[in-house]
């Protein structure tokens, strides 16, 4: 299987047909390459902000109330592009209003057949809260994708390793991670959670990034970090944990991943988390004791 992971640059659209251009163009790319899932960043949906007055695409929550509007030419748009580039498509992240004008950030997927499913995320960053409109999501997911699971872990989820233990323990033995980080420290921070959740599970992690700046957006102002697939550091997989990353030029980050490879590696693995996971549980270890040394 081959996977794409997007280093995407945040335009300025002035209408949606030009964004559907675009996404287009980039994913015939990825489809040209070979790619059978192509995965696109978080908050991709705010580049459409660009489409609106400077007055609503520089405000966070008049741009999240104006993308709405978009939704059905969204969902349109990339049930067509992976029927006609014949692969499964991550289109990054939409904030999706909900009831009570708020909204969920969530992580649309399409498949060539026609099926589309989501992932909202489940944990807020800082900055979400701050928003005042964002909420979490409440389900966990996996996918089954013709008896491979997958699952997605937008950004900051990826952080944190029980939820998407629990997607690995329904079978998921890749996590897409659309991601969005502004500082050097988000993006560091995204980047040892996918290879902790890759070590952890033994599976693999694709993440995509955005790239560039977009002053007029509150969101995308900056925008850092590579777009990488990652994978247990153990025999027969990379040292380091990378199989492939960006470099300082958007584009598509392409890997070619064997699952079935991967789970017969842990009859010469040097370590097994995945499966040393419950030793952890082990009553005497749920709770620590404190004793005085002077």
């Amino acid at each position: 299987m081959k996977i794409a992971v997007a280093k995407y640059p945040i335009g300025t659209p002035q209408r949606f047909d030009d964004f559907a251009g675009k996404q287009s163009r980039w994913l015939q790319e990825a489809a040209s390459a070979g790619a059978d899932i192509a995965v696109l960043p978080e908050y991709l949906s705010l580049e459409l902000g660009a489409t609106f007055a400077p007055a609503i695409r520089g405000d966070l929550p008049a741009s999240l109330a104006a993308i709405q509007t978009y939704r059905k030419a969204w969902l349109d748009l990339y049930v067509g592009l992976a029927r006609d580039c014949g692969m499964r498509i991550v289109a990054g992240t939409f904030l999706l209003g909900v009831a009570g004008g708020r909204y969920r950030n969530r992580a649309d997927l399409f498949s060539p057949c026609g099926d589309h499913a989501w992932q909202d995320k489940l944990q807020l960053t800082g900055f979400e809260k701050k928003t005042g409109v964002i909420e979490a999501g409440d389900a966990l997911k996996v996918f089954d994708f013709d008896g491979m699971r997958a699952a997605i872990a937008i950004c900051y989820d990826i952080e944190f390793p029980l939820p998407v233990r629990a997607q690995c323990e329904a079978g998921a033995r890749l996590l897409l991670t659309p991601s969005c980080t502004d500082t050097v420290a988000g993006a560091t921070r995204v980047r040892v959670g996918c290879l902790a959740r890759a070590l952890e599970n033994r599976c693999f992690v694709a993440q995509a990034v955005t790239a560039g700046v977009a002053e007029w957006s509150p969101a995308l102002d900056i925008n850092t970090g590579d777009a990488t697939v990652y994978a247990p550091m153990d025999v027969g997989l990379p040292a380091n944990g990378v199989i492939a990353a960006s470099d300082d030029a958007p584009g598509w980050t392409y890997a070619d991943i064997d699952v079935a490879q991967l789970i017969d590696s842990r009859a010469d693995a040097q370590v097994a988390n995945d499966l040393d996971w419950p030793g952890q549980q082990a009553p005497a270890l749920q709770q620590a004791k404190v004793e005085i040394c002077r």
